[in-house]
């Protein structure tokens, strides 16, 4: 009879040759899929310990499952393959979502879909994760007699179980509902510019619970994902990065309407950050001894169009201030003589 530490090096060496064997077939099988190699080797130590787990467990019974401490150790052995398949699958979904995200952002050359489609397999991978893990404590605590032995009791109070932990998670619940319904209706993706709470920031993460803004000054904004199924916000890059902003100047009325306007098409004929859409200066307003000029600019996205912004205020400062000071807003006094 082989001894039992032989029979278990044994398994671990045979688990360690089929690795390797299963890595190179895999290999050369998708060797056409770009990164493919160097994607899957975070999978080689999952099928490792599944074969490892496997293997030990089949040498151990063949050659003590007659021994008192079998019972410890099969269990043990069994709650690691639990395990080891759990951290398989949740490998294969990382390579999955890697590969998928790597071929699709080769072919696709329109960035709202990119980044919708990036969105949603992101989303779609934790909640199969999330599953995976509940699937794999519960089938583990299945493997406790006890638990087993519990199970006509639990299922006889399942009634009284539901209603109490619908009420203890209904926000988590809600949240991880609101989680799904922003992966697949397209409200908001990854990458978007957005205003929350009065702030200008970028969709920086979304999970299935909890959506995180980086906020214009670096900092993170974390709000709940029913924030985004029931709060009114603004999503500047919805349908395209494309946006326009304007620009407001309080002047007088000696100021040279038609001379502004030419050296506005001067200054946005010489900045790359105009995308050539739309620059115009109008007179909005003419009361209370000022005149209200809007420059209305368009840039490719919201953050060249801030720089974009700027410039232009600077640049008609500065022009006014040095060709027409006459053109300043200024109050007017009018001193009148009593008359005798």
């Amino acid at each position: 009879m082989i001894p039992p530490i032989l029979a278990v090096l044994a398994a671990i060496a045979a688990a360690l040759l089929l690795t390797t064997v299963l890595r190179h077939g895999a290999n050369r099988v998708f060797r056409n899929v770009p990164d493919f190699r160097r994607r899957s080797a975070q999978a080689k130590l999952p099928v490792f310990g599944v074969l490892s787990f496997l293997g030990v467990r089949i040498a151990i019974s063949a050659t003590v499952s007659g021994q008192p401490w079998f019972q410890a150790v099969d269990f043990v052995l069994v709650a690691g393959l639990i395990a080891a398949l759990c951290w398989l699958a949740l490998a294969a979904l990382s390579i999955t979502e890697r590969l998928v995200l790597r071929r699709f952002s080769a072919r696709v050359g329109d960035n709202r879909r990119l980044r919708r489609l990036t969105t949603q397999v992101t989303l779609g991978r934790r909640f199969l994760a999330a599953l995976l893990i509940t699937l794999a404590v519960a089938g583990l605590l299945l493997t406790i007699p006890e638990v087993r032995a519990l199970g006509t009791g639990l299922l006889a109070s399942a009634g009284l179980i539901s209603i109490v932990a619908g009420l203890a998670i209904q926000s988590s619940l809600s949240n991880v509902f609101a989680g799904v319904q922003l992966a697949f209706t397209d409200a908001i993706r990854i990458d978007d510019v957005v205003v929350v709470e009065g702030l200008w920031g970028r969709i920086e993460e979304i999970t299935m619970t909890y959506v995180v803004v980086r906020v214009w000054d670096e900092r993170m904004l974390i709000l709940p994902s029913t924030y985004f199924t029931t709060t009114p916000f603004e999503n500047w890059t919805r349908n395209s990065p494309k946006i326009m902003g304007a620009v407001e100047l309080d002047l007088d009325w000696h100021a040279p309407v038609a001379e502004l306007r030419a050296h506005l098409d001067d200054v946005l004929a010489a900045t790359a950050l105009w995308d050539g859409r739309t620059g115009k200066l109008e007179v909005t307003d003419a009361v209370d001894g000022l005149v209200r000029v809007r420059i209305v600019v368009s840039a490719a996205d919201s953050g060249a169009l801030w720089d974009l912004r700027c410039l232009v205020r600077e640049s008609m400062m500065a022009h006014v201030q040095q060709r027409h000071q006459s053109s300043l807003p200024r109050q007017r006094w009018e001193m009148i003589s009593a008359s005798t």
